[in-house]
């Protein structure tokens, strides 16, 4: 009779201990899908900056181009032939749009590839956990 109230004792432990792995396992699992939202939402942020980046690089070197260099080459003419004033101009505006461009790649290859790289990982482990924990489980 002991034996039967062990085993129900052991059975009862048994279904309990699923029981709190299948509710920790949910909870996990909605936790890891909330890490992942949040790593997919500061990739997206980084990439747009990094587009924004770009954007300001063809906007300042088109507006710069349109209304800087009548003014600067008509500036330098006097100092040289009007030929060598615009080429030094259009030198100066190509090194501010390639800094720029540069800036904005550097902020797109941060944030690619877009995958939430921590999540994964952190899943990976709590499988592994899991697994582990089963296996201990099972040999008592």
């Amino acid at each position: 009779m002991a034996t039967d109230q062990n085993n129900l004792d052991r059975d009862k432990s048994l279904s309990e201990l699923v029981k709190q792995l299948t509710d920790q396992s949910s909870e996990l699992a909605r936790k890891e899908v909330e890490l992942a939202k949040a790593e997919l939402a500061a990739k997206g942020k980084q990439v747009g900056i990094g587009a924004g980046a770009f954007g300001g690089a063809g906007l300042f070197g088109l507006y710069a181009f349109g209304a800087l260099t009548a003014a600067l080459i008509l500036l330098l003419a006097d100092a040289v032939d009007s030929w060598l004033a615009a080429a030094i101009v259009a030198a100066a505006y190509a090194a501010i749009a390639g800094v720029l461009a540069l800036v904005g790649r550097s902020r797109v290859q941060e944030a690619t590839p877009p995958v939430p790289e921590r999540a994964i990982e952190s899943t990976k482990e709590d499988i592994e956990t899991a697994k582990t924990s089963a296996k201990e489980a099972r040999s008592r």
